[in-house]
């Protein structure tokens, strides 16, 4: 799964949750269960403006088990360092600052500035028929290198003709030059929007 499929996921639990929560709250701070005549099962929480989470009862039932803290501070700890993890992972550079090759006959790593890469990519793509603009970037692990390009087609451009072209040209090109027997890509499209013709006002006649 990508990185943003997994951030998507995330943060749609995350908001889905904040939103049970709030409606509940919502739902008992305005005491809409008895203006509506709606009777909750036993146990539902916040059915009352008065009435709070946990009861007295129930907070020391709960409370006294031993298990009790040892789980809600396991719990935040896990919570925390979850966060901390997804934090670190949106921080992540995932730009290729380097490639490094290593030719079968050769003694020495050759260096390519991942820079020099991702031009040579946009120079090939926009060269294409029916491409407007082209965003190229070089990520993936150092073994396995990916090409990510973002195009902006014109109106008139084919996305199965720019796929094909993108794949013998720019990509094939670039797999060749760099010696690599396989180069990942990814290729995203957008269509540019059509310009609507100005209407010209026509003069008045007095």
């Amino acid at each position: 799964m990508s990185r943003g499929a997994v951030n998507r996921t995330i943060l749609a639990v995350a908001g889905a949750l904040l939103v049970a929560g709030g409606l509940l709250v919502l739902a008992g701070g305005l005491d809409l269960y008895r203006r509506l005549g709606l009777s909750m099962p036993a146990g539902w929480p916040l059915t009352a403006r008065t009435r709070p989470l946990l009861g007295v009862a129930a907070r020391a039932r709960v409370a006294g088990h031993s298990w009790w803290w040892p789980v809600v501070i396991a719990v935040l700890v896990l919570l925390v360092i979850g966060a901390l993890a997804w934090l670190a992972a949106q921080l992540r550079r995932t730009r290729s600052g380097s490639l490094e090759l290593a030719p079968p006959l050769a003694a020495t790593a050759l260096l390519v500035r991942g820079r020099a890469v991702e031009d040579v990519v946009e120079a090939a793509t926009v060269a294409l028929p029916g491409v407007e603009r082209v965003s190229a970037q070089l990520g993936g692990p150092p073994g396995a290198p990916v090409v990510r390009a973002a195009v902006r087609l014109t109106t008139h451009g084919s996305p199965a003709e720019l796929l094909e072209g993108f794949r013998t040209g720019p990509l094939a090109r670039t797999r060749r030059s760099l010696g690599l027997p396989t180069l990942r890509s990814e290729l995203r499209l957008r269509v540019a929007p059509q310009r609507r013709p100005s209407r010209r006002k026509q003069p008045r006649v007095r």
